[in-house]
């Protein structure tokens, strides 16, 4: 079949043409949107859950409807880099002269110049010396502690003040969550925390690995009551057969029966998985029906460039040492399994591998799902593993 009229749409971050399985937490998002631009804030979303699964696509939707509901959006990728602050104040510097460009009204017009001198103050206390350039004197005495926890507050509120003043409100979507560090953590719930309270029009949306609740709650106690925590996992049979089937149908292609069931087998229901495996299929097919044989015969070019472009971008991150690692937790399967079991597999003490374990969970590569538990945080990296570092 024509490969121009391709439906899917593998990639990272890619919004799939049918977006399934997600509803409940769309609606329930619009609601929470709303009630904030009404002065009701209340708990927002953080998704969590393994590679692939989606994440990113449902933030993205957050941000079509915070826009929809006419407020404005800072969204920013955290990065290992460890530069949240200096992302933050390029994104709240473009928010507030959005407001500026969109209002006249002299009070408002107040209130966002406030904003902006006070993003000017927090950026003058950032550890690498980044400025923004902004048309304003620094406010003294607030967001100029060096304090990144009071800091944020301080300027989260100035923002969040400002859009009130202009009717619209501010959401701040954080992708790459697990990245953040302590302190930063510590900050963005801190700072929503306040703007809660104040009853401002700001909602704080992230998404991250799984480790990311613990974390939280880490960084401060109060955190599960400010924030929901969905787990955003593989889909239904149910929904995984209609993420195939309905964008091929709405080209006038179909699926036999055999076909979505190899996929869905082969995929283990993942979202991202899902998208490959149909990308290939509709290629491979000559003509609708997409049979079982299409599927088949598409297989190896699905587990081709996963291995070059899905895993072993990651694994191509590992120390040798890391990958002997991970190479043991392979040998006993999907997972989770316990630090000790997959010490006793490389013949050596937890402890002396404990370093190792804490260094892949730093790069995103496994997490821990309970005290003394280890899994991995990419979908059917076990597999890959195997593949990678075959025994000899």
């Amino acid at each position: 079949m024509d490969r121009f009229d391709n439906p899917y749409r593998p990639g990272a971050g890619s919004a799939p043409p049918a977006l399934v399985g997600r509803d409940d937490l769309i609606d329930d998002f619009d609601v929470t949107v709303r009630r904030a631009q009404d002065g009701r804030p209340g708990k927002s979303c953080m998704l969590v859950g393994l590679r692939g699964v989606g994440k990113t696509v449902l933030l993205n939707r957050f941000t079509e409807i915070a826009e929809r509901q006419k407020m404005k959006v800072g969204y920013l990728e955290a990065s290992e880099g460890g530069d949240f602050p200096e992302l933050l104040a390029v994104r709240l510097r473009r928010v507030l002269l959005e407001l500026e460009r969109g209002t006249k009204a002299r009070r408002a017009l107040a209130a966002v110049r406030r904003a902006l001198s006070v993003l000017v103050s927090f950026t003058q206390t950032l550890p690498d010396g980044t400025s923004v350039t902004v048309r304003a004197e620094p406010l003294a005495g607030l967001a100029d502690s060096g304090m990144i926890s009071e800091d944020l507050t301080d300027l989260l509120v100035a923002v969040g003040e400002a859009a009130r003043s202009c009717d619209s409100g501010l959401l701040l979507a954080i992708d790459e969550l697990q990245y953040l560090t302590k302190a930063d953590m510590a900050a963005v719930v801190g700072s929503t925390h306040r703007t809660v309270q104040l009853g401002l029009p700001v909602v704080v949306a992230g998404a991250g690995l799984p480790q990311v609740p613990a974390l939280l709650g880490e960084a401060r106690t109060y955190a599960e009551r400010l924030f929901e925590f969905p787990a955003i996992g593989y889909l239904s049979d149910n929904d995984a057969t209609a993420a195939v089937v309905l964008p091929a149908a709405d080209l006038g292609v179909r699926f036999e029966d055999g076909a979505v069931a190899r996929i869905i087998k082969e995929s283990g229901n993942y979202p991202y998985f899902l998208q490959e495996w149909g990308y290939h299929a509709w290629n491979v097919a000559p003509a609708s029906p997409i049979t079982e044989n299409d599927v088949r015969a598409a297989t190896p070019g699905v587990v081709d460039k996963l291995h070059r472009d899905f895993f072993r971008v990651r694994y191509d991150r590992l120390t040798p040492k890391e990958g002997e690692y991970l190479r043991a937790m392979a040998e006993l399967g999907p997972g989770p399994h316990r630090s000790g079991d997959i010490a006793d597999k490389l013949g050596v003490k937890v402890t002396s591998v404990a370093p190792r374990r804490s260094a892949l969970i730093a790069k995103g590569m496994i997490y821990s799902p309970a005290h003394g538990d280890t899994a991995f945080t990419v979908p059917l990296f076990d597999q890959f593993m195997k593949r990678a570092m075959p025994r000899t």
